[in-house]
């Protein structure tokens, strides 16, 4: 009998995702590139924008991960996001387009600036490039030729979605797909008031 250890590392990634109806929306353009163009990654995890890459992290120190989380959330303000249109990473990924607000990028440099105080977290690649936040509907399985037809299909198609973000989310992958775990609220208020 062998004493197997189980896996003790468990990938992750964090996230912002969009409101129920636009994640239904995006869904469906994500079933419409499978569909037509044969291209089902996008649909293993729910529509979101990343803003900690995937990483590895122990179950076992879990709490450690979700309360630096529920630390960070704390000191955030909910903020206004806007998709609007499509772009693409050519010649593999087709995506909703995310409005680069002050807001949005200062998020994501405190979000990982935190986690690599904090955690030790780092994602190297992350830091030498400029954060392009965006929705993918099509990537690694799109290949060159349906790129190409599905690109001129979506390049001026209109899609347009604003709403408030107040939380972030931290997603688990089980072995096939990611799924949501937990999720960590922003502060609503915009100061703290001391009752004396």
């Amino acid at each position: 009998m062998t004493n197997e250890k189980k896996p003790s590392k468990k990938r992750f990634f964090i996230a912002l995702l969009p409101p129920q109806n636009v994640q239904e929306e995006a869904t469906k353009i994500k079933e419409y590139f499978k569909d037509v163009y044969n291209s089902k990654a996008a649909l293993k995890s729910p529509p979101h924008v990343t803003l900690q890459p995937p990483f590895e992290w122990e179950i076992e120190d879990l709490s450690k991960l979700t309360q630096e989380l529920n630390n960070f959330s704390q000191s955030q303000q909910p903020f206004s996001m806007t998709l609007k249109g499509f772009s693409a990473f050519k010649p593999r990924v087709i995506y909703i387009d995310v409005l680069k607000t002050s807001e949005l990028l200062s998020l994501q440099k405190s979000l990982m600036t935190h986690l690599e105080s904090s955690l030790n977290i780092v994602h190297q690649v992350s830091k030498s490039r400029p954060f392009a936040p965006h929705l993918t509907v099509a990537f690694r399985d799109l290949t060159k030729k349906n790129f190409y037809q599905a690109w001129s299909e979506f390049k001026d198609k209109e899609i347009y979605y604003n709403f408030m973000i107040n939380e972030i989310t931290l997603l688990i992958h089980n072995g096939r797909n990611w799924d949501i775990h937990s999720e960590y609220c922003f502060n609503k208020y915009e100061f703290h008031r001391e009752i004396i």
